[in-house]
């Protein structure tokens, strides 16, 4: 089991590409070093919102496919498995796959990890926390979210931190509307979790999704006030993704260039939405 001495975890085996069918059409950065530089705008129609909300409803049932299994046990590299056989049985392409040479076909977050965890074979242990972040491309759009999971029996501080990391972005989420900046997120999600004297990561951000993986926008999860003032608008569509920490906000990233964990082994937990702005707020559209 990758961990160290001290029950911190340490990078595993990663098994080879899982393959995709070849009448499943890829997201443009597939076989590149990166994405095309994205050079249109974050609103969309509502044709474009409903097929948005398809590729989401794909992503959010292959979380939910890969839930049901974790346990005490299982490895981050079999959750991951689930995870792409949803997507490839519904039409859609793993939106990681690939994406400036990312292996997996979701992001497996475990403990400390902030993000950007590559599955592979780290077994779960009872009391671990774990962050399943999946992205599903179909019809020329992306849908993306995450959520953490509690492994078997785990402390009740552990337990406290996912819970209040989803309400975290259920405040966020409630602080969206037309007219206003983007940075009234962020102040939402920070004034609530400084409550428990989280950490709030700033490093990592919610984004633009829709037509790129991610557009450029940026949603800051702190105060990030004047910065960010970007106005919200009716058609945007973007996510939300707060990384709340049980105590600071530096990182370190592995040697695989993707791995980032919290720099005093702190846990951390994380939830994401995509969402459309409507008249009156948000419409999430990755739900199952």
């Amino acid at each position: 089991m990758p961990r160290d001495s001290h029950g911190h975890l340490t990078s595993g085996f990663v098994s080879p590409l899982r393959s995709v069918p070849g009448s499943i059409p890829r997201p443009e950065y597939v076989g590149k070093t990166g994405p095309r530089p994205y050079t249109g705008n974050d609103l969309y129609t509502p044709a474009e919102v409903e097929l948005i909300r398809e590729s989401g409803a794909i992503a959010a049932g292959a979380i939910d496919a890969a839930a049901e299994h974790i346990r005490p046990g299982v490895t981050t590299d079999e959750l991951d498995a689930i995870a792409h056989d949803f997507m490839i049985a519904n039409g859609a392409y793993p939106s990681t796959l690939g994406y400036r040479g990312f292996p997996k076909s979701s992001c497996t977050s475990v403990n400390e990890v902030i993000c950007h965890g590559i599955p592979d074979t780290t077994t779960l242990a009872d009391g671990d926390i774990l962050n399943i972040d999946v992205t599903a491309y179909k019809n020329g759009m992306h849908g993306d979210l995450n959520k953490t999971f509690v492994v078997g029996n785990a402390s009740q501080e552990a337990i406290d931190l996912v819970d209040r990391t989803k309400e975290a972005l259920n405040r966020g989420i409630k602080a969206v509307a037309p007219g206003r900046q983007i940075n009234v997120i962020g102040r939402a999600i920070e004034s609530y979790a400084k409550r428990f004297g989280y950490g709030v990561v700033r490093d990592f951000t919610g984004h633009g999704v829709g037509r790129a993986f991610h557009s450029g926008l940026i949603i800051p999860h702190y105060d990030a006030a004047p910065r960010f003032d970007d106005v919200i608008e009716v058609g945007m569509v973007f996510t939300i993704e707060p990384m709340l920490t049980l105590g600071g906000i530096t990182w370190d990233q592995w040697a695989d260039d993707w791995t980032v964990t919290t720099r005093d082994k702190s846990l951390t937990a994380q939830f994401e939405h995509t969402m459309v702005v409507t008249e009156r707020g948000v419409e999430i559209l990755t739900l199952a």
